[in-house]
């Protein structure tokens, strides 16, 4: 095997996953605000610049996270060896070919686009299935049913751009917060607790947790056969809201907040909760949807992705979990962009694009400042000199 697939930026999925979703955010948000500036016009095969914007920030960058989270879970969850060297190589490879596709007017046909586009999800989803059946790991199956549904709505979109196939593909994601956020958060601040001599324990939550990922599966039911305008819809925004404030309150969230390697996860669970309230008044149309979708993306899974990113980068290759003072301003830097994004637009209607362009700014920025500070940890070995 060539040299160049035994380097460690290969060692592990979250390296170049990471790494290559936080530069194309970057890229991505400064041409959205360039967009909002009449300066840029967005490159896309698509007809519509916000639906280029909203499929590519999901399945371009939210997915390059995803992947290189679930390839590095999968791994510790079935104590096999992790995706790695060339076939990790191959899965970077698919994912930059849909983005190609999605951004350059190649010649190709609307099939040629589709399938390249498409494949990326279904390679995710076989990659990670091995190991899980292998293991007979179960418990971790429903996640294979979630890339299934995103595989569906990425195509549905594309041969339809309707933009419903895209607010499904949001609530998965959401729903991947909603069960990852379940087991971490409250793990990981318990940790954090006892490594400062404080005594706390995990309060087992199963009921809560089922519920939680019932609404969740409620809600895209909804959204798919009723719309974002039925009544029912607002009930069980608001039911799931109180079934996640419920969960909510045994995560010691109160206690954790000196340690920003662990609020920016109870931030961004709780811009769940803020975005289940405005979906729920969404419906009735007291706010507009995209406020409720952009509380769900800009605040929930912003904040959700950097806050794991920024984790995983240290703690998988070896490092104390400690934020530098990058890592905070980005914390922060984040719940500026996503407060300016939901509540700017409400309280000054008028200045919408003003706000989408200064929260597209801010945005960037927290991801350029992710590579600059993480990319030499995601490009070399681990100082212990261990694997990956």
């Amino acid at each position: 095997m060539p040299t160049i697939f035994n380097h460690p930026f290969l060692g592990c999925g979250f390296r170049p996953f990471f790494l290559l979703g936080a530069l194309y955010s970057v890229m991505s948000l400064v041409i959205w605000g360039g967009f909002y500036a009449e300066y840029v016009v967005p490159p896309s095969v698509l007809a519509d610049p916000v639906s280029w914007h909203a499929h590519e920030m999901i399945y371009g960058f939210v997915l390059a996270i995803v992947a290189g989270f679930l390839l590095t879970a999968v791994a510790n969850w079935t104590g096999g060896a992790p995706v790695q060297k060339i076939h990790l190589a191959s899965l970077c490879g698919v994912w930059l070919a849909g983005r190609m596709v999605m951004n350059f007017e190649l010649g190709l046909s609307e099939t040629a686009i589709l399938m390249i586009e498409g494949a990326f999800v279904p390679a995710l989803a076989i990659s990670l299935s091995i190991p899980l059946f292998k293991s007979r790991n179960k418990r971790n199956f429903i996640f294979l049913v979630l890339l299934s549904i995103l595989f569906v709505s990425d195509l549905t979109f594309l041969m339809t751009e309707e933009r419903t196939p895209l607010y499904v593909a949001v609530m998965v994601i959401i729903t991947m917060i909603s069960l990852i956020g379940g087991r971490v958060i409250p793990a990981f601040t318990v940790a954090a607790l006892h490594r400062r001599g404080e005594e706390a324990y995990q309060t087992p939550q199963g009921r809560l947790d089922v519920l939680a990922l019932m609404s969740l599966v409620m809600i895209i039911l909804a959204l798919l056969f009723l719309g974002v305008k039925s009544p029912l819809l607002a009930v069980i925004a608001f039911i799931s809201t109180i079934v996640h404030l419920l969960r909510l309150r045994r995560y010691h969230t109160r206690r954790i907040l000196n340690d920003p390697m662990v609020w920016i996860l109870h931030v961004g669970y709780s811009w769940v909760i803020v975005g289940l309230i405005f979906m729920g008044l969404a419906t009735v149309e007291l706010v507009p949807f995209s406020i409720a979708l952009h509380a769900l993306t800009a605040g929930a899974i912003g904040s959700m992705t950097l806050g794991m990113m920024c984790r995983v980068s240290l703690g998988h290759t070896g490092r104390n979990l400690i934020a530098g003072k990058l890592t905070i301003f980005c914390f922060i830097l984040m719940q500026v962009a996503a407060l300016l994004r939901v509540f700017g637009p409400i309280s000054m209607p008028e200045q919408e694009n003003l706000f989408i362009i200064i929260s597209a700014f801010l945005w960037s920025t927290c991801f350029a400042l992710y590579v600059f500070v993480y990319a030499p940890i995601l490009w070399q070995p681990r100082p212990d000199g261990r694997a990956a």
